[in-house]
């Protein structure tokens, strides 16, 4: 990206803006190359700004959570990031158990805030990492439960800044997928939650949490679920497993010996290390089983050439 061009940005907003700044900071993998720009918006008048301002300068865009669902190309991506994380953290729930909720709450966060006013359903999310307008895009879920089982309405930005209110029932939702553009940014939700019992609640919170940790490798750094599963009553994870390729290791980049849906960061891992055994992983699995199993971390900053075999 052009010099000018950063310069421009920087003078455009009183926003937190870093300039090529390494994305290894900003995703739960450690991994990626920089970005020409990266922005944490303070508020809504600067993101309309700086959308405006992409829009008109034909600029490419991406907008991210946490990173926690994400693998960036060493490369980088010659563009503009928007991230949430650290703004539009609205949180305001009635005695109806309606909310409104800023989508840079993390989503562990929510969670807990909503136990504490009994709101059952969302236990078993308390350990998913990302923000909650992440959590929106790909339908977040653990143990049963979906985030969009309790959504209303969303709200967002298009990259002209305009706002726009999207029903539910405008949306297409299902396992780990949503319909939401990816040129809108989702703002802020609204939910209507149900009260149950809270020690249910807090006995449940913990069996999810419990589970987790007896089922993952959280003390390593992952994107968490590299695959979707393939139909609700076969696991990705256990198709790698009988493929035998847990412990298969690149690099620094290993495939988990503790969930083989999970790939982790030893120190040092290149994308393209990981990258690697994803395509290991979607090729045994394919010839072993006849499965073409569907990625669920997403994929920034590559090109067509180093997606062959992906689809």
């Amino acid at each position: 990206m052009d010099l000018a061009i950063k310069n421009k940005i920087i003078d455009l907003i009183d926003s937190k803006v870093l300039i090529d700044e390494s994305l290894k900071r900003h995703t739960t993998f450690g991994v990626g190359g920089p970005a020409s720009v990266f922005v944490y918006p303070n508020n809504k008048d600067d993101l309309i700004k700086l959308l405006k301002f992409i829009s008109k300068e034909n600029i490419k865009i991406f907008f991210m959570g946490s990173g926690s669902n994400l693998l960036i190309s060493d490369k980088g991506f010659d563009g503009v990031i928007i991230s949430l994380k650290k703004s539009f953290k609205n949180f305001e729930v009635n005695d109806s158990l309606e909310a409104n909720i800023g989508t840079g709450v993390m989503l562990g966060n929510m969670v807990r805030l909503l136990t504490k006013k009994s709101v059952k359903g969302l236990e078993s999310l308390v350990g998913v990492p990302g923000t909650l307008g992440g959590a929106l895009i790909m339908n977040a879920g653990a143990y049963g439960s979906e985030i969009s089982n309790y959504l209303v309405s969303i709200k967002v930005l298009d990259l002209e800044g305009n706002e726009k209110i999207y029903n539910k029932e405008d949306i297409d939702f299902s396992y780990r997928f949503s319909s939401i553009s990816k040129e809108e940014i989702v703002i802020e939700a609204k939910f209507q939650f149900k009260k149950g019992d809270l020690n249910d609640i807090i006995k449940n919170k913990s069996n999810a949490s419990q589970k987790r940790r007896n089922n993952q490798p959280l003390q390593f750094r992952s994107a968490g679920s590299i695959f979707k599963n393939p139909k609700s009553e076969m696991a990705a994870g256990y198709l790698i497993d009988q493929s035998d390729l847990k412990g298969t290791r690149i690099g620094n980049a290993e495939i988990s010996e503790k969930h083989a849906n999970f790939i982790i960061n030893h120190g040092e891992a290149s994308s393209n290390d990981i990258l690697k055994l994803i395509k290991i992983i979607k090729s045994r699995v394919k010839k072993n089983f006849g499965i073409n199993l569907e990625l669920e971390v997403k994929l920034l900053g590559f090109c067509s050439s180093e997606l062959e075999g992906l689809a």
